[in-house]
């Protein structure tokens, strides 16, 4: 996730521990559309407007269209930057106050549009654009998560970061899950549309060196070519043991220096995201199996899968003496592990979502028991909300994204219920969900354009809208 930023107090809005009361808002005009006028929207999609316009209809709580209305549609209104580049869709796509595109949040940004690009070309055109601009920067690096428009550009982090800092690149850490989402959108996009025009030569590249790079990173032959050291206060920037990162025994999974939230890991084998590389990586072999007609390849992903999923039953699980066997957050081989989970997907929470577990899994069950309690140090109940934090915002913070993964991998009604209403009950009169918010004031919050949150949130009302809609009935 992008650098961190001081709480602010959003002026005018709430005054500290203030309960918010729509009515007033309502009589304030509060409630318009806090979208940027046509104009000035980076991309719009019929299929898009037509959602959201069926929804607004549809919904009885005038608060929550008017969530959806302002979140749903904000990465294609604030974020994208699309172009034809060599007769090619070329999107960039930014995570909102940073201008810079992380393979991670690009992915889970657009992902929820997916499913309209079969009435809307031009949407389709977009999301081929995203995958396009994903390839070019990972065969740039793949070991960097987060990239300038301008390949040219040298990074303001480059006189701190001691690291193989190639122009283009903004930020270098090595997170798993960074190689991973291009690979879901990659292939979804095709089981949606049939499209192969985006995997082509440079496409099948990428898929080799992001092979390349997990091996290297199961650590078999040495600790590989990655290291990251940074001159820095924050202590999760900084990676120990001369930026290799604490030792791990080679046993099949692959390290992740950092996590999805851009902290370093504490034992590097991060277990979410080794649970989501086995997914990958057989969505991979299917597709260069089909596309590329590459049987080795496909072949050799199809392995490696194999090989981490493996390792995962073997050293993922651990005794907890509350919940019995629960899935570790990270561990090292050697036999240590830390129980925890943090808001940033991939999380344990999010493996249903993510398809690496079922929901019905007893494993994953005893740990969202475990990970949704006190037990887990990033989770928090206050007079706001419950949910889980981050390191990477400080304590005593809820993330919106974990308590809307916490409704998506739910399968009772009462808890996605409460979930929506904490949702509704926080964004602080902005109308969009942010990174972070104080679990008792919400008007104390991180970052208010990340676009991530809103389209996720989105994600989650029209998934009830169609499925349950009797829980939006608040």
């Amino acid at each position: 996730m992008p650098s961190r930023k001081q709480f602010i107090q959003t002026a005018g809005v709430l005054a500290a521990g203030m309960l918010i009361d729509i009515k007033p808002l309502r009589a304030a005009g509060r409630l318009e559309s806090k979208r940027p006028p046509l104009s000035s929207r980076h991309f719009t999609s019929q299929a898009v407007e037509e959602t959201i316009a069926r929804l607004k209809k549809g919904l009885k709580n005038e608060e929550l269209a008017w969530l959806f209305e302002n979140c749903f549609p904000n990465t294609l209104d604030t974020t994208v930057d699309f172009s034809m580049q060599n007769g090619r869709p070329d999107t960039y796509v930014i995570t909102g106050d940073i201008d810079a595109m992380w393979l991670r949040d690009s992915t889970a940004q657009v992902w929820p549009y997916l499913p309209l690009m079969r009435q809307d070309k031009k949407l389709q055109e977009l999301i081929a654009g995203v995958i396009n601009r994903q390839t070019n920067c990972i065969l740039l690096d793949p070991y960097t998560n987060a990239f300038y428009k301008d390949h040219s550009k040298v990074s303001e982090w480059k006189e701190t970061d001691y690291t193989d800092m190639k122009p283009g690149v903004h930020e270098r850490k090595w997170e798993v899950d960074s190689l991973c989402y291009p690979i879901r959108l990659a292939y979804h996009y095709w089981k949606t549309t049939g499209d192969t025009s985006p995997f082509d030569a440079d496409w099948k590249q990428a898929i080799s060196l992001t092979l390349r790079t997990f091996k290297e990173q199961q650590r078999k032959d040495g600790p590989g070519p990655y290291t990251f050291q940074r001159k820095t206060h924050w202590a999760t920037d900084g990676v120990p043991i001369s930026g290799y990162g604490y030792p791990v025994k080679p046993v099949g999974l692959i390290c992740s220096i950092f996590r999805p939230s851009d902290d370093a890991t504490i034992f590097p084998f991060l277990i979410p995201s080794n649970f989501f590389a086995v997914v990958s990586l057989r969505q991979a072999a299917e597709m260069i199996n089909t596309i590329s007609k590459d049987a080795a390849l496909a072949k050799s992903c199809a392995d490696l899968a194999t090989e981490v999923e493996q390792a995962l039953k073997k050293y993922a699980v651990v005794h907890h003496a509350g919940w019995g066997q629960v899935y570790a957050f990270e561990v090292n081989g050697f036999g240590s592990h830390v129980l925890m989970d943090d808001a940033n997907v991939p999380s344990l929470l999010s493996l249903p979502y993510l398809k690496a577990v079922k929901t019905t899994d007893p494993i994953y069950q005893n740990t969202r028991k475990l990970i949704l309690s006190t037990e887990n140090p990033f989770f928090y109940k206050g007079k706001a909300a419950e949910g889980i934090g981050s390191p990477h915002s400080g304590m005593e913070t809820i993330w919106p994204i974990s308590i809307t993964m916490r409704a998506m991998t739910s399968v009772q009604d009462t808890e996605i219920r409460q979930c929506v209403k904490w949702l509704l009950s926080t964004h602080a009169g902005t109308g969009f969900m942010h990174e972070s918010f104080h679990k008792d004031d919400p008007a104390k919050f991180t970052r208010k354009w990340f676009a991530w949150a809103n389209t996720l949130f989105g994600e989650l009302i029209l998934d009830l809208y169609q499925r349950k809609p009797d829980l939006l009935s608040l």
